[in-house]
């Protein structure tokens, strides 16, 4: 029997924090991160699924970490300081 592993990302919470994480890199323009900027890695370089990304997501945005514009092109990081916990 087989068993399956646990996600690491499974749990929103340590999904949004790993997105916040990676929104933390240099903006472009007004605060601005291209989503592209942070569903690539985590997708790929983290293996993470796209429902992990988009609970995380919400999740982050729903405790305002992190503000998703209308357009879902980019975000802007709210809470830098989350990465000190």
């Amino acid at each position: 029997m087989k068993h399956a592993e646990a996600r690491p990302y499974a749990d929103p919470e340590a999904a949004a924090r790993h997105l916040v994480q990676l929104a933390s890199i240099a903006p472009v323009q007004d605060g601005r991160i291209h989503i592209e900027k942070i569903n690539a890695p985590f997708l790929f370089t983290l293996k993470g699924r796209a429902s992990e990304f988009g609970a995380g997501l919400a999740y982050a945005v729903e405790k305002g970490w992190l503000m998703l514009h209308e357009s879902g092109t980019y975000v802007k990081l709210l809470k830098p300081d989350l990465l000190d916990h």
